[in-house]
């Protein structure tokens, strides 16, 4: 799934994360790709499954749902 860099970052900021937010600014392509950037986001601390649970609208919930239900 394709992710907005800019979505990564406020999700970040918004857990008190500023360093990570800082890190994945200066990291991360200007559209993250969840599965292959799995190992940047896991530098960063950042669960996929976690990350598109939290995005706006329920595409975000549901898509979080079902990849944490095969363990993303």
């Amino acid at each position: 799934m394709q992710i907005d860099k800019n979505q990564i970052l406020e999700f970040l900021r918004s857990q008190g994360n500023n360093d990570k937010a800082s890190q994945a600014e200066s990291e991360l392509p200007d559209q993250v790709d969840t599965e292959q950037h799995a190992g940047l986001l896991s530098n960063l601390g950042i669960n996929p499954a976690e990350l598109l649970g939290k995005l706006p609208g329920g595409i975000g919930n549901h898509l979080g749902d079902k990849l944490g239900g095969l363990g993303l």
